[in-house]
């Protein structure tokens, strides 16, 4: 008999990565190639359909296609669409109806972070829970809400936005136009912010004062902090104290089981888990007090992007299944 596969495709602005994952998370074989982020979504989908199908006739002596799943930015679920994302040149574009001129069986798409939500709830840290947070940390904050073993969407298929609720309204400028967003201090690119604006204000010796700002990566940072430099340190306190300040105000709209934090920034581990927590304890409204855990990503490293677009697919069916049962 046959393994069950579910496609999943994950659209980053530099490359988009695919795999073909089984209904325990299994990931049997991935690839990726460039998105060609000045292209447009026709072009990545005409160059993604033979890749996809060289892979796919490797093992479909042993495995049948269920389904596929999308995480791209600023997709839409209730309509199939990505809507002018900030990395890409697309406009409004439906995705769906394009995978569906090459594929007959269900297609689905959501933004990343909710796709990271699905993957870890079907086969990562959130495995068994049924109200959490995801919040991923990459170039910028995304977020996937579940509640109630549900993925929250609000009415218009964008709701769960927490990297654009405000820490400070007179704060830094926000790709999104508005000043002070919450990813422009809680994220890969927010932390080398703070690192420059902590080099500007201090004449602490630093590892970092060499390195210019389109050289940094968090990854230096996370290097000179373990090393014992104080101001890497400060910018992950600093990252920390703010980002555990707006999940107390997250925690108070859904009082998730826990928050799981996941991409390039959340690897730091310790590091930034524990002063967000202790932020976030500070901050929480008292009956939410030593709560809510915070954890970090429970699925692999390398191809977990791809695990989470698969299980948009695989909970699609499993909903199915609980309606007809």
């Amino acid at each position: 008999m046959k393994t069950e596969v579910a496609l999943g495709i994950d659209v980053g602005g530099t490359n988009t990565a695919f795999g073909f994952v089984d209904v325990n998370g299994n990931c049997i074989a991935d690839s990726s190639i460039q998105t060609k982020a000045h292209n447009s979504a026709a072009d990545l989908f005409a160059r993604l359909h033979p890749e996809i199908e060289k892979i796919y006739n490797s093992i479909s002596d042993k495995c049948i296609l269920k389904g596929i799943g999308v995480g791209a930015p600023n997709a839409n679920y209730y309509r199939g669409t990505v809507e002018n994302p900030p990395n890409l040149k697309w406009g409004v574009v439906n995705v769906v109806e394009i995978l569906k001129q090459y594929y007959d069986v269900p297609v689905t798409i959501t933004n990343d972070a909710n796709a990271s939500a699905i993957g870890e709830m079907l086969f990562g840290a959130a495995k068994g829970m049924k109200d959490f947070i995801v919040i991923t940390l990459g170039t910028g904050l995304g977020s996937g809400v579940v509640v109630d073993g549900k993925l929250v969407y609000g009415s218009d298929g964008f709701a769960g936005e927490i990297g654009h609720t405000v820490y400070d309204p007179n704060g830094r400028q926000c790709g999104c136009g508005r000043k002070g967003c919450l990813e422009t201090y809680a994220s890969a690119t927010g932390i080398k912010r703070t690192v420059m604006e902590l080099l500007a204000n201090s004449n602490e010796d630093s590892a970092l004062r060499n390195i210019s700002y389109n050289d940094l990566e968090s990854k230096m940072i996370y290097t000179s902090a373990l090393a014992g430099d104080k101001l890497a340190k400060q910018a992950f306190e600093f990252t920390g104290k703010v980002l555990g300040l707006k999940l107390a105000d997250a925690v108070a709209v859904t009082s998730p089981e826990a928050i799981i934090l996941f991409g390039g920034l959340a690897l730091a581990g310790d590091m930034i888990i524990a002063p967000t927590k202790k932020s976030m304890e500070e901050n929480l409204f008292h009956v939410f007090q030593n709560k809510v855990k915070i954890l970090p990503s429970g699925l692999p490293e390398g191809n977990s992007a791809v695990l989470g677009a698969a299980a948009l697919i695989w909970n699609e069916m499993i909903k199915v299944v609980e309606i007809n049962a």
